[in-house]
């Protein structure tokens, strides 16, 4: 703090206190978001990432990227519920354009196409909604294998009859080639509640501390804006 016929704040006073606290809010909301993720299917931990200038830019200088290592995978028995084993998305085709999930609930309409559970059509390796031949009078006459190969068992010609390929791909949309999925399984969440609770501490002391700065440099404040008064 600077007087000099008024008083004026110097960039590391007040307002790096507030800077500092608004970042570490955001990175509570970010550990929030994780840990109220953790019993969501296909739910992705967020990794926070701090740049060299956050400092001086505040949230401007926070950004966050996507932790893709595969999550706790959980055996369900229901022939819709598709995993994947390794890295890499099912395409959905939405209103919006195509959505990359690792969501594996999937559901079948009366008329054999292949949704996802909020009723949009799965995508295959072309890029084309997957369409069973015929509509099993059962869900288990319906195979998936390894490789994400959609089959049906067609009980007039008594043959497993195939409909199409899951189409797995990386974030990037390139497909993936891999015998990674596991029918009858969902992937739940890949957070830790344990380190996403270790990983919270550290911040909040940060934030509690900066807090305490900027009471005392605001109180300190208040008595200098008081002392001018009193001598104008």
């Amino acid at each position: 703090m600077i007087i000099s016929g008024g008083v004026r704040f110097t960039e590391r006073g007040i307002k790096a206190s507030i800077r500092a606290m608004q970042v570490q809010t955001q990175l509570v909301n970010m550990t929030n978001e994780n840990i109220t993720g953790f019993d969501k299917i296909g739910f992705q931990r967020k990794e926070p990432v701090v740049s060299s200038f956050t400092e001086f830019l505040g949230v401007d200088g926070l950004s966050q990227t996507v932790d893709d290592q595969v999550g706790r995978i959980n055996l369900t028995e229901k022939p819709l519920d598709v995993a994947i084993s390794t890295k890499g998305y099912f395409q959905i085709q939405t209103e919006s354009g195509v959505k990359l999930t690792r969501d594996g609930r999937f559901k079948i309409d009366k008329d054999g196409n292949l949704l996802n559970i909020e009723n949009n059509p799965v995508l295959s390796v072309a890029g084309t909604p997957i369409v069973l031949p015929v509509v099993p009078e059962k869900l288990t006459d319906i195979k998936i294998d390894s490789n994400g190969l959609v089959s049906v068992y067609n009980k007039i010609t008594n043959k497993l009859e195939k409909a199409d390929k899951l189409g797995v791909v990386d974030s990037n949309g390139r497909l993936v080639s891999s015998n990674s999925i596991k029918q009858g399984y969902l992937e739940y969440s890949n957070v830790s509640l344990a380190n996403e609770f270790m990983s919270l501490m550290p911040t909040l002391k940060a934030f509690d501390a900066n807090r305490q700065m900027f009471m005392i440099q605001n109180e300190n404040l208040q008595k200098v804006i008081n002392q001018l008064g009193q001598s104008s």
